[in-house]
């Protein structure tokens, strides 16, 4: 993978991109997604935050490669702090996180015009935290890769009321229910009902752990019918 050719996962986010924006991408790995976006002329500034001064070399070395050091900076600093007000950003991604810590990185900021989210982990504390700070999920959506699956979220400023399914499955993925998606929560199911069968199997019995699965098994089994 490079700036060339992105992962299906990092294609998959770059897609959900509006033309012309001005993107912060926030632990850019490489800076691999704006150089593809710069390269397939969709925006023409980016800023990539590194944490670390390791990944932030990495993502320096990709940028002067392919010339772009005048069309995206890169900048060593946690989270959102790597956006200065000069840089006009209207769109930020963050991908490749535990949804945690990707509602902890939205917390310190402003708010932006367009949000990228991909988190690893806790999607639906992703989408609490959009609920509760008044931006709207507009598009979803689900990649599997080298076994794992990752969910996309693209939000934008404005109201919205998600039931708690809606948070666990998303609102426009468990609508849609694409293959991906069913995949995902069939193998979820299999594992519940895995965990409740050892649950029911042990000594002492622990009643209340069995009833909360038995509860997430009726949930999956509720939303795949």
């Amino acid at each position: 993978m490079d700036g060339h050719k992105l992962s299906q996962r990092l294609a998959a986010v770059a897609q959900m991109v509006p033309k012309g924006a001005r993107v912060a991408d926030i632990g850019s790995d490489h800076a691999y997604l704006p150089v593809n976006l710069l390269l397939n002329n969709k925006i023409d500034f980016a800023v990539a935050g590194e944490v670390a001064v390791g990944p932030m070399k990495n993502a320096a070395s990709e940028v002067n490669k392919q010339g772009f050091q005048d069309k995206i900076i890169v900048r060593l600093a946690d989270g959102l702090a790597a956006i200065e007000p000069s840089d006009a950003i209207d769109t930020v991604v963050i991908a490749g996180m535990g949804g945690i810590l990707i509602s902890k990185i939205l917390d310190a900021g402003p708010r932006f015009e367009t949000l990228i989210l991909q988190p690893n982990t806790d999607e639906a504390t992703v989408r609490e935290w959009l609920e509760n700070h008044d931006y709207q999920i507009v598009a979803e959506d689900i990649i599997a890769e080298d076994n794992h699956t990752y969910e996309l979220i693209k939000a934008v400023p404005g109201a919205m009321n998600l039931s708690a399914h809606e948070k666990q499955f998303g609102p426009y993925l468990s609508t849609e229910q694409s293959a991906v998606w069913r995949a995902k929560w069939e193998h979820e199911l299999s594992r519940k009902e895995k965990v409740l069968g050892f649950l029911q199997a042990a000594t002492p019995v622990h009643e209340d752990r069995i009833a909360e699965t038995k509860a997430e098994i009726a949930t999956i089994q509720e939303v795949l019918k």
